[in-house]
């Protein structure tokens, strides 16, 4: 059913990041299981692959190829490595303030960086007091003349250790009208990375923490005017991240049914393939058709969000069912495999872990359900995927896609 969004060209560039993953990533999982440091050379080389340009104009480098050609991208990854899905999620998710937010003069300069890999971007507007409350961010910048000093600190900052720009949202005034967004170079004086904390999943990945102490930057690295920081929050949440994050759970349920599906058939019971069991066919059967309803639920959402459609509440569905589906499959997988299952020489244990990352970030379970009731009621404050309206018609004449 999931196959009608796609076109042959989004077939193609599925089997391309599939090989990738399978012959570059595979072989390096355990070693960066086994050390929970952050995996630079594999981002790397990931970044140069070009598929963080996959929603940047090909005039500027990138594929112009789409959200739904960046759920196969990402959904492929993550099926192998979910860290290194995470990644390339987190990335396009910085893609998202220049892409919208960008001056000519700023797009000019950093998509053709960021569709080539040799730089790479992140956002940060989350903070350890105020959490993912953005109208509730303490981190300030003043302006000075033609600079702004920035003061604060930002936290679970997806890509933080690798990144080269961060899209920080910052209060310049009082209000909802009082965040603006700013592009702060990692290596700017008075720009502090805290040490990398090992976490329960991703690992590989990292999401930690900036402090800023007086960091002083141009005017001209201002995204959009002062006042479009609540903008470039929560429309890079809505339009990138929701879609993003959908698609790191959909490669890890994957996953966890390619698993089941390869320890039932070479576990034997009672003379026969553990999946004779009827128990263990209903399981099977369970996770299956959680994956089929989740994939439906992307691809679906990315579909609308490249036509232009406005689609908000598809993305929170997506992101919603996605996240929790994922969760329950893993558990379901777990009580298929039992102790099994419970071992680092089998991947189960590394799936469960990696799914219970991909809750929170860009809006909890509860977050995602609330908005929804909104939307039904007639409550909801409009939508961002009609403010900004991206719509991409891939051509099958575009060398990138």
């Amino acid at each position: 059913m999931s196959d009608w969004y796609l076109t042959p060209e989004h077939q193609r560039l599925r089997r391309e990041v599939r090989a990738f993953g399978e012959t570059e990533i595979a072989p390096r999982i355990a070693a960066m299981e086994r050390s929970g440091a952050v995996e630079h050379d594999l981002a790397h080389a990931i970044a140069r692959q070009g598929w963080i340009g996959a929603t940047i104009d090909t005039s500027y480098g990138g594929m112009g190829a789409g959200h739904l050609a960046k759920t196969i991208i990402i959904e492929e990854l993550s099926r192998i490595s979910a860290a290194m899905g995470a990644m390339v999620q987190a990335s396009q998710l910085g893609v998202a303030k220049v892409n919208h937010f960008g001056t000519q003069q700023q797009k000019r300069f950093w998509l053709p960086r960021f569709a080539d890999g040799s730089c790479l971007p992140t956002i940060a507007v989350t903070e350890p007091v105020s959490g993912s409350h953005v109208l509730g961010m303490e981190t300030t910048a003043v302006r000075d003349g033609d600079a702004y000093v920035l003061s604060g600190r930002k936290t679970f900052v997806g890509n933080s250790h690798i990144g080269h720009v961060h899209g920080v949202v910052a209060r310049t005034g009082p209000g909802s009208r009082g965040l603006s967004a700013f592009l702060v170079e990692a290596d700017r004086p008075g720009l502090t990375l805290l040490p990398h904390r090992g976490t329960l999943g991703l690992r590989g990945f990292s999401f930690g923490e900036l402090v800023f102490e007086q960091c002083r930057i141009p005017a001209g690295n201002r995204l959009g005017d002062e006042g479009d920081g609540r903008d470039v929050a929560y429309s890079s949440s809505v339009l990138y991240g929701r879609p993003n994050l959908t698609a790191v759970s959909l490669g890890i349920h994957q996953a966890i049914l390619d698993e089941v599906v390869r320890f039932s058939s070479d576990r034997v019971r009672y003379g026969k393939a553990l999946h004779h069991l009827t128990n263990i066919k209903l399981k099977i059967g369970q996770i299956n058709s959680r994956l089929m309803t989740a994939r439906l639920a992307a691809y679906h959402a990315a579909h609308l969000l490249d036509t232009g459609v406005a689609c908000d509440s598809d993305l929170m569905n997506a992101k919603l069912i996605n996240a929790e589906s994922a969760m329950d499959s893993a558990r379901a997988a777990m009580e298929i495999e039992a102790a099994a299952g419970l071992t680092t020489d089998r991947p189960l244990e590394r799936y469960l872990r990696d799914a219970h990352h991909i809750y929170a970030p860009a809006g909890t379970s509860d977050i995602q359900l609330l908005r929804l009731a909104e939307a039904a009621l007639g409550l909801d404050k409009g939508q961002w995927s009609r403010r900004w309206p991206h719509p991409y018609l891939p051509l099958t004449t575009n060398p990138r896609f």
